[in-house]
Formats: structure tokens, sequence, C-alpha cells
């Protein structure tokens, strides 16, 4: 089994497994670079599972911005019957994509 674990980016609290890609709410990152997390609140590597009070000394988990963009489109509607009173509104959520590239413990 992958290592494991859960932090803290923001007032966010994210599952993560070693190797895999996430996509998340915008965080202030470059993209293309590595960034290490500060708020390392568990990890765990198959039975064994270390939880933080508040967060887990000497953890380390490295991540790798992919991207910072936008992503899907959500739409909402308001209607008023009897009054053809009718409205779309749509926005697009800032997001950022990042792969785990190592966790440490």
């Amino acid at each position: 089994m992958a290592k494991y674990s859960i932090i803290q980016i923001g007032t966010f609290q994210y599952n993560v497994e070693e190797g895999k890609e996430y996509t998340v709410e915008k965080f202030n990152a470059e993209e293309g670079k590595k960034f290490n997390v500060e708020k390392v609140l568990a990890v765990g590597d198959g039975d064994k599972f270390i939880v933080g009070k508040p967060t887990v000394e000497k953890a380390e988990v490295v991540l790798s911005i992919l991207e910072q963009g936008k992503g899907e489109k959500v739409q909402s509607r308001i209607y008023k019957a009897k009054s053809r009173y009718r409205r779309t509104r749509g926005l697009r959520k800032q997001v950022t994509k990042f792969k785990v590239d190592s966790i440490k413990f």
C-alpha cells in the first residue's frame, strides 16, 4: 500500500496519496515548482499511522504544482413563477492541480 497523509493547505484539509494527482481550490504557489506542505496533520503507511498534536514533527510532503487555472463552470438559475423573472449566473472557480511527489516521516 502506498504512503498517505492528511495535509492542510489554507483552511482546507486533504487526504492525499503518494504519486497521485489532485485538483483543489487555488492556493499561492508557482506553476512548475515544488511546494513543501507545512501542516502535516497525519501520515500513514500500511498498518503504521501517526497522528500529530496538532502536526506531525519531521513529516514532509512535497508537491509538484502542475497547473493554476479555472475549474468547471457552475451555473445557477433563479426563477419566479407568474412574473416572467428568470436569471442565469455562472462562475468558474480558480483551482490548483498538483501531484504528490513524496511523503516522508
